[in-house]
């Protein structure tokens, strides 16, 4: 995966995501988590649907596009056409670090109108842009992946990889994060969040970073089948 990185040369393209996202303070979470899922997609019925919540930053969020076009209405849609009933929840927070994401995953959670069947979570890629220490980054991933445990609830991780400008030191602690705590809480794996789309022109935005309404199709299209197998009985 490192080469897709490198295919972006200086960190500065990076910096694009964190100044769209991380640079300023993410906006409160609203009061019913699910009334977010509501301003993306018309839902089925939770009680004739399964829950799933896609908890994590702008690339969950839809960042600059259409509400109807990011990734919770996208894969609910994928979803759907696979014969699988879901509802899924928008509870992403452009800007959102994983210690922001620990902080309101309680107050997110507890906004649902039920517990979730899935809670996907995708969060770590602005802590790689900080450059904050990769510990914090898997202590915060740690307590979330144990908070949805202690809940009974079934977790999917979508993973993100360090820029190799960021050293191959940081990368050595921060690209294991994903993969060895879903081994530690039984959860399902997407490696990569932008896999299939990062330095592909045609499927991102102007920043180089957030995937288009293209792009997010081409990683619904490969993260679908996982979620569809995940929430099989």
């Amino acid at each position: 995966m490192a080469g897709r990185w490198l295919q972006y040369g200086a960190l500065a393209l990076f910096v694009q995501l964190a100044s769209g996202c991380s640079d300023r303070a993410p906006p409160p979470p609203p009061a019913n988590a699910a009334q977010a899922a509501d301003r993306d997609a018309p839902a089925a019925p939770v009680s004739d649907a399964r829950l799933v919540v896609a908890f994590g930053d702008s690339l969950y969020a839809g960042y600059n596009l259409d509400r109807d076009k990011g990734l919770a209405p996208v894969l609910e849609q994928a979803l759907k056409a696979r014969g699988v009933k879901a509802r899924v929840v928008n509870a992403g927070v452009s800007g959102d670090t994983t210690a922001a994401g620990l902080a309101r995953l309680a107050f997110t959670l507890d906004g649902l109108p039920r517990k979730p069947d899935l809670m996907l979570v995708g969060l770590g890629g602005n802590d790689m842009l900080r450059g904050l220490p990769p510990q914090e980054t898997r202590a915060n991933l740690d307590a979330i992946l144990a908070e949805a445990k202690a809940r009974g609830i079934q977790v999917m991780l979508t993973g993100m990889l360090a820029s190799p400008n960021m050293g191959a030191d940081y990368a050595a602690a921060f690209d294991p994060i994903y993969p060895e705590l879903a081994r530690k809480y039984g959860a399902a794996l997407y490696p990569f969040m932008l896999d299939g789309v990062l330095g592909k022109r045609a499927l991102l935005l102007p920043d180089g970073i957030h995937p288009n309404d293209a792009g997010v199709t081409v990683i619904v299209g490969k993260l679908a089948p996982r979620v569809a197998e995940a929430l099989k009985p």
